[in-house]
């Protein structure tokens, strides 16, 4: 059904209750795995909802927001505005659909040049939230700090309301991933069983091992060289120190500049997509399983790059 100001919102569940949880997708219209994930999602309890499920009950009430209409929430004449005020004014409008929800996700990517790993992202959490977000059973959770340039609008007016606040990051936007789909269809499904939303739902065996990682634990691998990059890996792999995570070639003759070395081992939880790069663009994230020996390695690698400038002045 269609909310406030053109905004699409599913409304699932016993009226007369509080909002439980809501769930926000495509804000910025290029980011369709958390649209389709969710429209699915809203077609699922409203299965429930209508009795079409056998031993599945609907005791909470659900928002969702699959997508927003730039053009509706914004209105057409209002649409020359900056970039940054768009989509401050779209959070504004999302913000007062879903703010007296006590859960609340933002289901994005980082970067349209980046895949990534369904994983959940915290932003200066307090403990429930760290216990929550182990409920929907993904890989990785990694908290971050509050300065973070992934900590969206909308997440920062959503802690100002209270409650339980996450991000999801899923996949690369401009395209469609199935496979990280179906993994982030089955977290949020977890999530609703694990929170008291669903009754009667029985989840499957071979849940993913479940990560935490700080932020002092996040590494992003830079480019030391511009060219065209290239991996054959899969985001969501372990990987070892040392580790070839791809190589970046000449555009013009093809030769082989760089060898792109993992600096120490865990979850390649975000990956380059888009070849094209500069020195200082990052090509990936490793999640480290040790955070001292990961600032071990930026240390060593810090002094080896000091020394080699000192070698060649």
């Amino acid at each position: 059904m269609w909310g406030q100001k053109g905004v699409l919102r599913y409304d699932i569940g016993p009226l007369k209750h509080t909002p439980q949880l809501a769930l926000v997708a495509n804000l910025h219209n290029n980011e369709l795995n958390g649209m389709f994930v969710l429209s699915r999602l809203a077609e699922f309890l409203q299965s429930i909802e209508a009795g079409k499920r056998r031993g599945l009950r609907l005791r909470e009430r659900v928002l969702i927001i699959p997508t927003v209409d730039v053009l509706h929430a914004m209105g057409r004449t209002q649409c020359h505005r900056s970039h940054c005020r768009i989509r401050e004014a779209v959070s504004e409008v999302v913000m007062a659909m879903t703010r007296t929800a006590y859960y609340r996700v933002s289901i994005c990517t980082a970067d349209s040049n980046i895949e990534e790993m369904p994983q959940v992202l915290l932003h200066m959490p307090n403990d429930d939230e760290r216990a929550s977000a182990c409920l929907f059973g993904l890989p990785a959770v990694v908290e971050q700090s509050d300065d973070s340039d992934e900590t969206s609008e909308l997440v920062r007016a959503w802690r100002l309301h209270g409650g339980e606040n996450f991000v999801i990051h899923a996949g690369q936007s401009g395209s469609l991933q199935p496979r990280h789909c179906e993994t982030l269809f089955r977290a949020l499904v977890a999530f609703l069983k694990h929170t008291g939303v669903i009754d009667g739902l029985r989840l499957a065996d071979g849940e993913e091992d479940l990560h935490y990682f700080d932020r002092r634990q996040v590494c992003n691998v830079q480019a030391e060289q511009s060219g065209v990059f290239a991996s054959r890996l899969e985001v969501g792999r372990w990987i070892r120190a040392g580790e070839e995570v791809g190589q970046i070639y000449d555009g013009f003759t093809g030769d082989l500049r760089l060898r792109v070395i993992a600096p120490v081992a865990g979850l390649l939880a975000g990956l380059r997509r888009q070849p094209l790069l500069c020195v200082g663009d990052w090509v990936a994230r490793i999640l480290a399983l040790d955070a001292a020996l990961w600032r071990g390695a930026v240390q060593q690698r810090s002094q080896g790059q000091h020394h080699e400038r000192q070698t060649a002045g």
